[in-house]
């Protein structure tokens, strides 16, 4: 064992520290990633912990760290200029050009390095939960992500700081996570345990009924402590702590009797919350602990009437102490664990405000009817038709035999006519890019993937800094890989959500950015003044998020509702080759006018925009560019 941990790489970790109050330090994201660290016993990291604050009693700070997580304490100036880029926690391994940010990014990394020191320790492993999936989903798209990564340390933090001035009010983050917790859980072998659970609440003399009478479903949802020993909940505490504790002989799993099996799905009680995330402990546990925490105490301290309207978070809190590690490393780190008082079952009628929190997850809309005719034809009555600008260098290409091997996308894992593809693809962008980049601009590529954008530009233009942003960890280990190879020394990697990139920078790009990721690079540049060069793709996917409205533009708003302009998104991904040619054109026609929509905001804004046809239009099926120079 000792020989693995000498081969790993060391690495620096650097975590905000603004003040503490009361045993918390703060910022949160600081307190959860200090809890992990101990509940891992990880001691692969040097931990640096970053002053935010010039007047921080550095003495009183050092009372309240963890003696088992060895820290110093430096300034920001101190930081790589890799990390000044970045939002904190962030993880930086050796020589400093690969940086991980972002609170959900940095712990799901602490849990992998965890693992791989000591792979005895599966139940660390187990945090990430079913196929490794939780946080993965960046919080742009994932409102479960947002939630646990963003909202809720957040909105604590608000209330701890007003709650010693005036009377606070609930945090709506916390009656999201309420009805979170009242929601049945959904799990990949759902049905199977749904028709377990039937089985045993039946041998304890629970009727079928049961599971059908939605006003005693619901009441069910509100579960007490007394309610953890009753025959609903003992399937799921025992699949729950079966993955926390060993198991000497783990039974056989036997089929079901027939008149179990003969249940419908809709007629199968439902599973219920354990964890956050449902049956299993998992990071976002130990995301929301600390947070939930410090919550509560200043509940009890001040506000105790108002326990009665968390149930379900009270019953979570109360659980999650019984796994295993939990408590020794909330001591460590200065939690000390409420002793709660027993809480009646309360139903949903008592607590108005829960009952008005919108879903954790978005509805989607229902399926449009109808195609994109008549929506265009509102558009050219209002003088808005299909246009391109004229490409500026349609014959362009890359001299692609004479670079090196590691340039081209052929040395990525893609067949040779994808790589072709992904050639001209490129061709246009970087024809684009070197003609406006001057001498120690700082080029960004959002959504950088493998790197194909970003190694090409940090190849022609050596006197550029380039950084590569990308959410997920194998891609951009890949393109670092390619980097090395070429010895690239102008190139930074940055593995976070697109929001923890707060470096100034001249130019920035994006090959087929997914559905509103184009609106986030082209907002991203636009708040910087910085040009932008993107590809959308999956127009399908875009939606209104927390950030943006569709339309954008005044122009369009003024002329389509939500409704129609979503039917042009849904069209325009129909341009796939196997479809025939007079749904391609409507295709390309709808893809034209989704992106003139988002030039016009851009315009709005202060920028010259132009929306190009790459050449030649076959190297994708999303083949449109989106130029912006701010004015």
């Amino acid at each position: 064992m000792k020989g693995i941990k000498k081969s790993l790489t060391e690495e620096y970790l650097y975590l905000d520290l603004s003040h503490q109050t009361e045993g918390c330090i703060f910022p949160l994201h600081t307190a959860v990633t200090v809890f992990l660290l101990l509940y891992c016993d990880c001691k692969i990291f040097k931990v640096c912990l970053v002053l935010t604050r010039e007047s921080t009693d550095i003495s009183q700070i050092k009372n309240v760290l963890p003696q088992d997580v060895e820290t110093q304490i430096i300034s920001r100036e101190e930081l790589p200029s890799i990390v000044q880029n970045c939002c904190l926690p962030a993880a930086v391994e050796r020589p400093g050009n690969f940086c991980r940010a972002g609170l959900a990014v940095v712990l799901r990394h602490i849990i992998q390095k965890s693992y791989e020191a000591d792979p005895s320790k599966k139940e660390i492993l187990e945090l990430l939960g079913f196929k490794k999936t939780c946080l993965k989903a960046c919080a742009e798209v994932s409102q479960w992500t947002r939630l646990c990564e963003l909202t809720i340390p957040s909105a604590i933090e608000n209330f701890l700081g007003e709650s010693s001035e005036q009377p606070s009010t609930i945090p709506v983050e916390i009656l999201q996570l309420e009805k979170k917790l009242s929601e049945p859980v959904r799990v990949h072998n759902d049905d199977k345990l749904r028709r377990q659970k039937l089985k045993e609440q039946k041998a304890a003399g629970v009727g079928l009924s049961l599971a059908k009478d939605k006003t005693k479903s619901k009441a069910c949802n509100q579960e007490t402590s007394e309610e953890l020993d009753s025959p609903s909940k003992s399937l799921e505490l025992e699949l729950a702590f079966s993955k926390l504790t060993p198991q000497e002989d783990p039974a056989s799993a036997n089929r079901e009797p027939s008149h179990i099996r003969k249940v419908k799905a809709s007629d199968l009680p439902p599973l219920e919350h354990v964890f956050a995330e449902g049956l299993y402990f998992t990071l976002a546990d130990i995301v929301l602990l600390p947070c939930v925490h410090h919550f509560l105490v200043i509940i009890c301290k001040k506000h105790s009437e108002k326990l009665v309207e968390f149930p379900l978070l009270a019953s979570w809190y109360q659980r999650i102490q019984e796994v295993p590690k939990v408590k020794t490393a909330a001591s460590k780190c200065g939690i000390q664990f409420l002793d709660l008082p027993e809480l009646l079952t309360t139903s949903n009628e008592q607590h108005p405000n829960l009952s008005e929190v919108p879903g954790v997850e978005e509805q989607s809309d229902p399926s449009f009817i109808g195609g994109p005719r008549p929506t265009m034809t509102k558009l050219m009555e209002k003088g808005i038709e299909v246009m391109f600008s004229p490409h500026p260098c349609p014959t362009w290409t890359l001299d692609w035999n004479n670079l090196p091997a590691a340039v081209s996308p052929k040395e990525g894992k893609m067949s040779s006519d994808r790589a072709l593809r992904k050639q001209q693809q490129l061709n246009n962008l970087v024809y684009v890019v070197t003609n406006q980049a001057r001498p120690g601009d700082r080029i960004v590529d959002f959504c950088s993937g493998g790197g194909h954008v970003g190694i090409v530009l940090a190849h022609m233009l050596p006197s550029c800094q380039v950084t590569l942003i990308e959410n997920k960890e194998l891609s951009l280990v890949r393109a670092k890989k390619r980097s090395d190879e070429l010895g690239l020394s102008n190139i930074w990697f940055i593995q976070a959500n697109m929001e923890y990139f707060t470096g100034m920078f001249n130019i920035g790009v994006a090959l087929h950015a997914c559905g509103v990721a184009t609106d986030m690079v082209i907002e991203h540049c636009i708040k910087m003044r910085a040009s932008f060069v993107t590809c959308p793709c999956c127009y399908g996917f875009i939606q209104s998020t927390s950030k943006f409205n569709f339309p954008k533009s005044e122009q369009f708003k003024e002329t389509l509702s939500y409704k129609e302009h979503m039917i042009l998104c849904r069209f325009a991904d129909q341009t796939a080759v196997q479809l025939p040619l007079q749904r391609r054109l409507i295709g390309k026609q709808c893809m034209c006018l989704v992106d003139l929509d988002r030039a016009r905001a851009a315009e709005e804004r202060g920028y010259s925009v132009q929306v190009i046809s790459m050449e030649p239009e076959s190297c994708s099926p999303k083949n449109n560019m989106i130029v912006g120079v701010p004015i």
